[in-house]
């Protein structure tokens, strides 16, 4: 069916309901709860890392964006590729570092595809409107979650079932997507979501289905008036029993289709074509016990990636992913994690090729009602062709409260790792099956201070050192650079709600890196937004977005060489707006690029001018 159709279709689904009204509900403030830098749901105040926490009512005030679009607005985190073409590759650049030391995890599984050179997970493969809710903790996290947690790890947690027998949930929205130069407004952005669950007695059930398709725009920044459309549907089943107050087991499986047109390079405009499938399917399961619980989560993962074009490629990985777990909490104060966790990737090369990583980690935290906090912990690496690696990590703070209000200081010694891919090892094109594991060491200190529920600023500095970084050369294949590389830099957070109706968020990133050319990566970027609620049913925001100006490299194919240009530096204005029309109809609508304004994301691509989304929210 057109996709034009089912949400202009969906969209006449409102009628039904407009003329109901909302029920005014009042909302309890609560102690702000963070998870992914311990393991544990210990108070912000207890944590000594400032932890980015992206709620449910945040993901609904950014429907028909991308996860890559919202998570590019938060402190020190820039997702080259996300303001492009839909298609366009993503890279995630945090803390000076590259994408290969990003971790993403799934609801606790760490996720990436072995046939990827960098082994990281492709972010176009998530939908928003399956996710619950994103945490996201900067710096080394090895210690807790292996390798290529060096700069940040990105914790999502995917819907569950809620309370009642049967819920329907219908996300659907329409805008347009167009360059600074082709204003012509037509519609040619469309996102879908669906979402059946319930919860009743011991027993709990989600299935879900995700749909994207954007065309309208060519992703190489060329003369030729050709679009290079973008899809993705992706199909999910989640299921949950309690058996007793003492143990519980949830088993999923989803799929994922991704087809892209793409070009052939910077200003070159060609008829290529990108397929990816993805497929998944796990479990969690949980033993309780006083004071405790066992819990072992477990994931198995196939990718299969296909490129059509004048050299066509083709690509099939898979992993399997176990991490079980012991926490303890004795007397309130000491909390301790006990574990191992298991990876095993596969990848056809011209052989099959295959590496394990056996990992067992301690990792302890002492939260002290005195203000004293420590986090520390330790992980040895054991892997199939390098053989052992450890990590550490001593991350202590103090919290001195006044009342509702506290300041915090806190600083950090970690290190990590990122295991060489399986490209590096056994791929196609110079691999070093000699290859030693790339080692992160990170040092940061900082401050943060809250008052009641209306405030919190935090600032950090951070210094982040790199040795035995895995190069490429042409004649030399995949080596080990024997030089270290350091970057440096500042983060600051700013939340803040003067009055209730009002909501501001700002943060600025100083990013400086030595040693080498620090190519996509800004020196300088910020974001401020400013929410306001007219009235109980109606939410207005207004966002600003600065990159300062960035290297990227050109490669000329007149001279068969690369080089390094400047992309100068831009400042995006956007608007969103929502109304509750019925305590179950939502509409919103928004504006990206209010004032179209022309700059490069990558050179020679196109990057979004103005664009404008209208769509709704049902749930029955």
């Amino acid at each position: 069916m057109n996709k034009r159709i089912v949400s202009v279709c969906a969209l006449g689904l409102l009628s039904v309901y407009g003329i109901a009204q909302q029920k005014d509900k009042k909302v309890e403030q609560l102690d702000e709860v963070v998870v992914s830098d311990s393991r544990f749901e210990l108070k912000r105040e207890n944590s000594g890392k400032t932890v980015i926490k992206i709620d449910r009512e945040e993901i609904e005030k950014n429907q028909g964006k991308t996860v890559s679009e919202l998570i590019n607005v938060k402190a020190g985190i820039e997702v080259n590729g996300s303001r492009s073409n839909a298609g366009q590759d993503l890279n995630t650049y945090v803390r000076g570092g590259s994408n290969r030391q990003v971790l993403v995890l799934i609801d606790g599984v760490q996720v990436s595809d072995p046939s990827q050179i960098s082994n990281g997970y492709d972010l176009r493969l998530l939908s928003l409107g399956a996710i619950e809710s994103i945490e996201i903790i900067k710096g080394a996290a090895s210690t807790l979650y292996g390798s290529g947690a060096a700069t940040v790890v990105i914790n999502i947690t995917t819907k569950e079932g809620e309370e009642g027998a049967i819920a329907l949930s219908l996300n659907s929205s329409i805008g347009t997507n167009q360059t600074k130069d082709d204003q012509n407004y037509n519609p040619a952005d469309f996102h879908n979501d669906v979402t059946i669950n319930g919860k009743g007695g011991d027993f709990n059930y989600l299935l879900s289905f995700n749909q994207q398709y954007t065309d309208g725009m060519s992703a190489a920044d060329t003369e030729a008036d050709v679009k290079d459309p973008f899809s993705r549907y992706a199909i999910k089943a989640k299921f949950g029993y309690d058996f007793c107050d003492a143990f519980s087991l949830g088993i999923y499986g989803d799929y994922t289709d991704i087809e892209s047109a793409y070009d052939g390079g910077a200003n070159l405009d060609a008829d290529n074509w990108y397929n990816s499938k993805q497929y998944r399917t796990g479990l969690t399961s949980r033993i309780s016990y006083t004071g405790g619980a066992v819990i072992i989560n477990g994931a198995y993962s196939k990718y299969d990636r296909e490129f059509i074009s004048a050299f066509p490629s083709d690509f099939k990985s898979e992993n399997m992913v176990v991490d079980a777990y012991s926490k303890n909490t004795f007397a309130d104060v000491l909390h301790t994690i006990v574990g191992v966790n298991v990876v095993n990737d596969k990848t056809e090369f011209d052989s099959n090729e295959s590496v394990t990583r056996v990992d067992p980690y301690l990792n302890m935290v002492v939260a002290s009602d005195r203000g004293y906090n420590i986090n520390t912990g330790g992980r040895l690496n054991v892997h199939s062709e390098y053989g052992t690696h450890f990590t550490y990590n001593v991350n202590p703070s103090f919290t001195a409260k006044f009342d509702q209000n506290y300041i915090k200081f806190f600083g950090s010694y970690s290190t990590s790792f990122i295991a060489p891919s399986l490209s590096q090892l056994f791929g196609f094109y110079g691999p070093n099956p000699d290859l030693k594991p790339e080692e992160d060491k990170t040092i940061e200190g900082g401050i943060e201070f809250k008052y009641g529920q209306q405030f919190r600023v935090s600032a950090l500095y951070f210094n982040r050192e790199e040795k035995n970084l895995i190069g490429y050369d042409f004649n030399q294949g995949y080596y080990n650079v024997t030089d270290k590389t350091t970057a440096q830099g500042v983060e600051v957070e700013l939340v803040a709600s003067p009055v209730e109706v009002l909501s501001i968020t700002a943060n600025y990133a100083f990013t400086e890196r030595k040693d080498d050319v620090p190519f996509k990566i800004p020196k300088h970027k910020a974001n401020v937004s400013i929410g306001y609620d007219f009235t109980p049913r109606s939410y207005v925001s207004l966002s600003y977005q600065y990159n300062a100006d960035r290297l990227d490299s050109y490669f000329n194919p007149d001279t068969s060489q690369s080089s390094a240009v400047t992309l100068e530096a831009f400042s995006l204005f956007n608007a969103y707006v929502n109304h509750q029309l019925s305590e179950k109809v939502k509409v919103f609508a928004g504006v990206d690029n209010i004032l179209n304004e022309g700059y490069t994301e990558i050179f020679g691509y196109n990057t979004k001018g103005r664009n404008v989304r209208l769509g709704f929210s049902i749930t029955l």
